[in-house]
């Protein structure tokens, strides 16, 4: 059937997508400058900024939470699919670079130490987000170095010898209000510099921006889809060694990430309380000491696993509790669950799910649907989960068509992620039942396992929002208000990344040929489960207010757990209805 509802295609988008092809076609290293006027043109929600003096804050952030720590001093970024592509292009051994890694992104770089970058890319999708995101980058920090460089290097370094106390002087400088500058300032605090003097980080990052301009380069290794495909297989051959098991027995895939399914599997916080009560009466853990207080005493409605699942995290990252990783590691182990780290390829790690090794006095008491004498039948099951964090854009829908050629039965597919909201807030949970892909320019209508009745007893500070539309974008960058203006006069609400390309897979694990294009398509008829939960990130009609601003934190841990209790839960009522029967 043909498509009826309109493209939200922008005329500026596709003129920037054009222009990055079109370079990146060339042999050599293409200089990001030469985007920065089409990506102005773009009026991107997420940098409304970029045409004025004044920096955009936002922007930056949320570009350098994207981008490795080493950023400053890279001059130069190289984009492969795998190992083999950047040794047939001269580049032997970068994974014995130094391996870095972005805040807020998952993405396989190495760093030779001096002004290369080299990256991995999985899909068309990491290229449309990593140029924009450098060129972002790249715009705001010359504003900045301009700014600076109006004043002489001696006074700079005699505001920033007498901070705090000169603060009003180094945003009048920046043309900045002061609480954009705090938030900027904890950014570069938290970004150390290679060689510099230790707590000076965000005075040595300013002194760099205003020593030297910034100018990427950027190269294209190969851009082809069969070389996609084939880092694709690299990746699937190393899980497949790591379990056989997939090709013989019965799976369920989730796609979300590697901490909250196997927390809610294993207990393993739950056992750590003693250490991790010991670890928030340290004098820097004051407020997350008294959160655990409220919570104890019943003055917070919190959720005392979400919180304990959170704090080991932050502990596990200290010095204090680093031996708790080995021992987590050890205990999933026990619990059936086995780790696959990604290797020579992208940066899309893997767990195997045993579900008649899970042990069910273990489990967080949200996920069992019946009492803990009626989960036994766990024991007689056969089936798996494979949990893989999850990927970015198109990159979605070639692990889902290599799993799904290896992998069988697959009894579901679930998929978990961030999203941004047109009519909620931040935390909030929204299930859609139709997905339009601007990928394949398809409107996909589904029945989603999932409705608002699953989610909303496990979600205590957020929203669930269930019959919603959601739009798979391009890219982060890749949307202006023009494009939002179209989307929610058709009704779409929910706009995330993964959930077309996945539906595509799974058009073509039910039906005999590829997936279309530019049709309406109804995927009723598909003989496994399909559930798709989104948590609201994001608000972009919000003028700015984006994950550069701030992150989720705790809070979002509510509606990230209340998704992955529901995604468990569902797993094991299909497990034990196929089991009976």
């Amino acid at each position: 059937m043909e498509r009826t509802v309109p493209s939200t295609a922008s005329e500026e988008i596709e003129l920037y997508l054009r222009t990055i092809y079109s370079l990146l076609r060339s042999t050599t290293e293409v200089q990001i400058r030469t985007l920065e006027e089409v990506h102005t043109a773009t009026n991107s929600l997420l940098h409304p900024g970029a045409r004025g003096e004044t920096p955009d804050v936002s922007a930056f952030i949320y570009s350098m939470l994207r981008l490795p720590d080493c950023i400053p001093q890279v001059q130069t970024v190289l984009l492969g699919q795998s190992s083999d592509v950047f040794l047939r292009h001269g580049y032997e051994g970068i994974e014995n670079w130094q391996p870095v890694s972005a805040r807020a992104r998952r993405r396989r770089c190495f760093y030779d130490g001096e002004k290369t970058l080299a990256s991995y890319i999985a899909s068309r999708s990491d290229i449309e987000d990593v140029i924009p995101v450098l060129t972002a980058f790249q715009i705001e920090w010359n504003k900045i170095h301009t700014l600076l460089n109006r004043c002489s290097h001696d006074r700079l370094f005699d505001i920033l010898e007498n901070l705090p106390g000169t603060f009003d002087d180094l945003a009048e400088i920046l043309q900045l209000p002061e609480e954009d500058l705090e938030r900027l300032w904890n950014v570069w605090a938290s970004s150390p510099l290679p060689g510099q003097e230790n707590g000076w980080n965000a005075q040595n990052y300013l002194l760099r921006i205003h020593d030297q301009r910034c100018s990427f380069g950027i190269r294209l290794l190969s851009g082809s889809l069969s070389e996609y495909w084939r880092a694709t297989r690299l990746w699937w051959d190393h899980i497949e060694h790591a379990a056989p098991q997939l090709l013989t027995r019965p799976v369920y895939f989730i796609s979300s990430n590697t901490h909250s399914i196997t927390n809610l599997l294993t207990g393993f916080a739950i056992k750590q309380q003693s250490a991790i009560e010991e670890f928030l009466n340290r004098p820097k853990n004051v407020r997350l000491r008294d959160e655990w207080q409220a919570i104890q005493s019943g003055q917070t409605s919190s959720s005392r696993e979400n919180f304990l699942y959170y704090v080991l995290k932050k502990l596990q990252q200290s010095e204090f509790g680093a031996h708790l990783n080995q021992a987590q590691q050890l205990d999933e182990q026990q619990h059936g669950i086995t780790h696959i780290v990604s290797e020579h390829s992208f940066d899309v790690d893997a767990q195997i799910i045993e579900l008649n090794r899970l042990d069910p006095s273990a489990l967080d008491s949200r996920v069992k649907p019946w009492s803990q004498a009626d989960m036994d039948f766990l024991r007689n099951s056969n089936a798996l989960i494979l949990n893989i964090d999850y990927p970015l854009g198109l990159g979605a829908y070639n692990i889902l068509a290599k799993v799904a050629e290896h992998a069988s039965p697959i009894l579901g597919v679930y998929i978990m992620g961030k999203a941004a909201t047109l009519n909620g807030v931040r935390g909030d949970v929204m299930i859609p039942n139709v997905v339009q892909d601007e990928h394949s320019q398809n409107t996909y209508l589904f029945q989603n396992a999932f409705s608002a009745a699953d989610v909303a007893p496990y979600l205590i500070y957020g929203t669930v929002l269930d019959n919603q539309k959601a739009v798979s974008v391009l890219g982060t960058f890749l949307q202006n208000a023009r494009i939002m203006d179209v989307i929610y006069r058709e009704g779409y609400t929910d706009i995330e990344m993964e959930g077309g390309p996945y539906l595509s897979a799974i058009y073509e694990m039910y039906r005999p040929k590829r997936h279309p294009v530019n049709e309406i398509v109804n995927l009723y008829g598909v003989p496994f489960d399909i559930g798709i939960l989104h948590y609201a990130s994001d608000t972009p009609l919000s003028k700015g207010k984006n994950l550069g601003a701030g992150t989720l934190s705790y809070m979002g841990m509510d509606s990230t757990y209340a998704c992955s209790v529901a995604i468990l839960r569902r797993i094991f009522a299909l497990e034990k209805q196929r089991l009976s029967s």
